[in-house]
């Protein structure tokens, strides 16, 4: 399917960052539960989705393992000290500033950013920008759109044959951009400063699975494609990957941020959304519009009603309920208007009742939602919401 553009520690929730009950106004995410695979920067995009009201799960889906003893970067350091690069593309700038480190640690960072001093250096984003000038170094180029497929459409236009190119990997390999270097003649170096492996500790991940899995998630976020790829591995050890790759191509949203974050996900067929800019700011941005907007308004009893991953708006303000009573609303939901019988009901209840079960639930729910006449009681035949006739469910109040 094609994608739509614009130690571990243990699961993290805030539900304490939602509205309160009986609020005027609602963060846009209030009542939605996000959950977060990022390994950096995790905290700062749990707390951004925390102020727009979400409750948070987290479990890092992969684990960074610098390479500062690494010896294929010592050898390639060495090499490019040795005979300096015509071409060093900086990718990123946590890879660049490691790889400067690294060498610090050998006592040859010195020798590596003056031979760099000779070399054109390209940086693909401000971040590794901001690396390059650190160092000391001045880049000839960065792209607008901060993407690797723009550098090396500079650098193929500019032409590489005969020249040696040295290219900061980040995480992981990147064959097709050495490939293509390669086929147009460049001698190519890869810098290998640190990789991606999984979680020492994989218990918070397994349960962040399951959740998805379960239902118990409205929306997961990406922040790289190792990240994405990992999840996507470690549900298939676990026995869960068909019920996870089901919810993200139904209900539950993926968001990355950016394209190539979404290319493992868009391999399995997931429907995937990225900002227009790859920043976790705009991922957080385009989620809380989103989200939203995939909950539909049902004028109900002179209210307007929607419906949440873990709780209900009636008229804007944040109404928790439970998972049992939610798959109660849902199933009222979604046929609204139209009378459900104490069986389909009770069926999705779960476990052993009766008609006395479906009653005192009907009775604890309308107790959530604040006002008995939303679900109306027709005898003898079950329950209804009280859908205002002549008006039809819409995205706005």
């Amino acid at each position: 399917m094609t994608p739509t553009p614009p130690s571990a520690p243990a699961a993290r929730r805030a539900p304490d960052e939602q509205a309160p009950a009986g609020a005027a106004t609602t963060a846009p995410l209030a009542g939605f539960t996000v959950a977060v695979t990022a390994a950096r920067r995790a905290e700062e995009l749990s707390a951004l989705l925390g102020r727009k009201g979400a409750a948070v799960v987290g479990a890092p889906a992969l684990r960074i393992v610098p390479l500062s003893d690494d010896q294929r970067l010592a050898a390639a350091s060495r090499e490019l000290i040795r005979r300096p690069a015509d071409v060093v593309v900086a990718t990123t700038g946590i890879g660049f500033r490691g790889w400067v480190e690294a060498c610090d640690t050998w006592g040859s960072a010195e020798e590596l950013v003056a031979a760099m001093g000779s070399s054109r250096l390209l940086a693909r984003g401000p971040k590794a920008k901001g690396a390059v000038r650190a160092a000391g170094l001045t880049e000839e180029w960065s792209p607008p759109s901060e993407s690797s497929a723009e550098v090396l459409d500079y650098l193929l236009e500019s032409g590489v044959e005969g020249l040696r190119v040295a290219v900061q990997l980040h995480g992981e390999p990147l064959p097709d951009f050495c490939a293509a270097l390669r086929m147009a003649g460049a001698d190519v170096v890869e810098v290998p400063v640190y990789r991606w492996t999984e979680p020492e500790d994989t218990a918070a991940l397994d349960r962040l699975i399951e959740d998805v899995a379960g239902g118990g998630v409205d929306a997961v976020t990406f922040t790289s494609a190792p990240a994405a790829a990992s999840l996507l591995d470690r549900a298939r050890r676990l026995g869960a990957h068909r019920r996870l790759v089901e919810r993200l191509r139904g209900p539950t949203l993926a968001m990355c941020v950016g394209p190539v974050t979404a290319r493992p996900l868009a391999a399995e067929d997931v429907p995937v959304l990225w900002p227009e800019r790859a920043r976790i700011g705009a991922l957080v941005k385009r989620l809380a519009e989103e989200l939203p907007e995939r909950c539909p308004s049902l004028p109900v009893a002179g209210h307007r009603l929607r419906l949440r991953g873990h709780a209900v708006l009636v008229d804007g303000a944040v109404r928790p309920v439970s998972p049992a009573l939610m798959r109660l609303l849902r199933e009222l939901a979604r046929r609204p208007g139209q009378v459900r019988d104490r069986g389909e009901l009770l069926a999705c209840l779960g476990g052993d009742g009766d008609a006395h079960a479906v009653e005192t639930a009907v009775a604890r729910l309308r107790g959530a939602l604040g006002d008995p006449a939303i679900i109306q009681t027709v005898v003898k035949r079950g329950y209804r919401l009280a859908l205002e006739t002549g008006e039809c469910a819409h995205g706005g109040d």
